[in-house]
């Protein structure tokens, strides 16, 4: 009997005991999982998910991989916009790390759809979308692991800053070719150079001072309103409140601002600048004296209204700035 003990005893020492062989089970399901999301990745970019697949590679351990989830509601009857323009982003980045050269099984890029996994938006409570989430390859979500996209936009480059921030992993965004503004800047040349070859024998246009102002004017307008902010950050158009369903246009943080916001800005900005155009005519000009008093009425009324609007805009993204203008 005491020789069975010890040969017993020698066996379980040269298996390792029941801990090794939970090690070694443990080690045959994240190598099978691993495999899984490698397999996937090389046939699309961003693993789509539904509630099964989520809770047994996403949540369920082990895991030793990263895994960046955009919760979004991409079917046309949800009607999100604004779900289909980030996913647009998401893809160039999910795409830039799939065919990089330090692509690794250290981090992948999932999609949970409403549409394929409500239950898995319901055990995160979860109510709107898009949302992007990073599960990271210890431990549960923290803060700073829920994409800040209010703030920060959903554009590619600020996404994997992101990433970068939470996983260490450093993704060069690689936008596919994007032929518009060639073609553009060449249909511009070419009319241009028609104009020329037409009127010839007459190229009083090009010293038109009005026309040049006008289409410097317009150019100030844009870039003032914020569209170069908007072309970096890529923000969302507007924002509708998953609650009330209230939509709201103007961002209430000084930090950030809606593609709508800069559209109002410019309305707003164009109108002050006609209302002082039409006072300098209404002061220049040789036309009657009642047409110029209608002008300049006009003029001070357009500059009053617009620059209360305006006034009002910032007071509602500066809060507690005191002062107002008329309509504020």
């Amino acid at each position: 009997m005491a020789a069975l003990a010890l040969l017993l005893l020698l066996a379980l020492l040269g298996c390792g005991g029941p801990g090794a062989a939970g090690q070694r089970r443990e080690e045959m399901v994240l190598s099978e999982k691993v495999n899984q999301l490698m397999e996937w990745a090389s046939k699309r970019s961003v693993i789509r998910m539904n509630g099964d697949k989520f809770r047994r590679l996403v949540k369920a351990p082990p895991r030793n991989y990263s895994v960046i989830v955009m919760f979004t509601a991409l079917q046309p009857h949800r009607q999100c916009v604004v779900c289909k323009q980030a996913d647009e982003e998401y893809q160039i980045l999910a795409n830039s790390w799939r065919y990089s050269s330090a692509f690794t099984n250290k981090i992948f890029f999932a999609m949970v759809d409403f549409d394929e996994g409500s239950d898995v938006f319901q055990m995160l409570n979860m109510n709107s979308a898009p949302t992007f989430i990073n599960f990271p390859a210890k431990g549960k979500p923290k803060r700073g692991d829920t994409y800040e996209l209010q703030v920060r936009g959903f554009a590619a480059e600020q996404l994997a800053r992101w990433v970068a921030d939470r996983t260490d992993v450093h993704i060069r965004v690689i936008r596919p070719p994007n032929y518009a503004g060639p073609l553009m800047l060449g249909l511009l040349l070419a009319v241009i150079g028609g104009l020329v070859y037409l009127r010839g024998s007459n190229l009083d246009f090009l010293y038109n001072k009005t026309g040049w102002a006008f289409a410097a004017l317009c150019f100030v307008l844009a870039m003032t309103s914020g569209q170069m902010w908007n072309h970096i950050r890529g923000p969302p158009y507007a924002h509708k409140n998953p609650h009330t369903g209230q939509v709201s246009y103007i961002h209430g943080s000084s930090q950030a601002q809606f593609v709508a916001e800069t559209h109002i800005v410019l309305l707003f900005n164009g109108g002050v600048t006609l209302g002082m155009v039409l006072l300098h005519e209404a002061a220049t000009s040789d036309m009657d004296v009642g047409k110029r008093k209608i002008m300049c009425v006009a003029g001070i009324g357009l500059v009053v209204l617009f620059f209360s609007w305006l006034l009002s805009v910032f007071r509602s993204k500066y809060h507690g700035y005191p002062y107002r203008y008329v309509v504020a």
